[in-house]
């Protein structure tokens, strides 16, 4: 662009863009130079005429072919960030995708390690359980075994008592009679000896 309030110096002898669009359409001017004169003036002049308007109109066409060429460059370029920034967004939401698999796949092996741990703690409860309830079961038959045995001691030591004291009569009663035929006896003796 040109900056504002200058104007670069033209090169001597080089039409600029904007004289070649104003000459290609002044045709009013040219005819007019070219009415007076004789009349192989006039036809010279028309072949003139017609010889610049066909050079004008090419430079026009090689104008209009190169702003179709830049048109085209911009487009390529506009083209190409395009697909380079489509590539690139496609290659990090590729990328994301991944990521966010593999996210789930660790999401899922934490979440099966963590039911094979709740499962495996639900079984250790599950054996401790079993195996309290064994315990239980063993404590209680001890302490009916100790009941049961206690039991049996006191009716052996009672047995045993009864059987005790039913000797203990039974020689209490024959030492008894032992001692009244003793008595018996001597006093026999006595009655014998005094009577005779």
């Amino acid at each position: 662009m040109v900056s504002s309030g200058k104007k670069y110096s033209r090169k001597s002898g080089k039409p600029s863009m904007e004289d070649q669009f104003t000459r290609a359409y002044d045709f009013e001017t040219e005819e007019k130079k070219d009415l007076s004169g004789s009349e192989e003036d006039v036809i010279e002049g028309k072949t003139a005429v017609i010889e610049k308007r066909r050079k004008k109109r090419s430079s026009a066409g090689v104008v209009e072919d190169m702003g179709g060429e830049v048109q085209n460059m911009l487009e390529g370029v506009g083209q190409k960030l395009n697909q380079e920034y489509s590539q690139q967004f496609l290659t990090l939401f590729q990328q994301w995708d991944l990521d966010m698999q593999k996210a789930e796949e660790q999401e899922e092996k934490i979440l099966n390690m963590f039911r094979q741990q709740q499962k495996i703690l639900q079984q250790s409860r599950i054996v401790q359980s079993q195996r309290l309830k064994t315990i239980r079961q063993l404590y209680e038959q001890f302490i009916k075994s100790m009941e049961e045995l206690e039991k049996n001691h006191d009716n052996l030591l009672t047995g045993a008592q009864n059987e005790f004291k039913k000797e203990m009569a039974m020689l209490q009663k024959k030492i008894m009679m032992e001692t009244q035929q003793q008595e018996i006896a001597s006093v026999r003796k006595s009655l014998q000896s005094m009577l005779f």
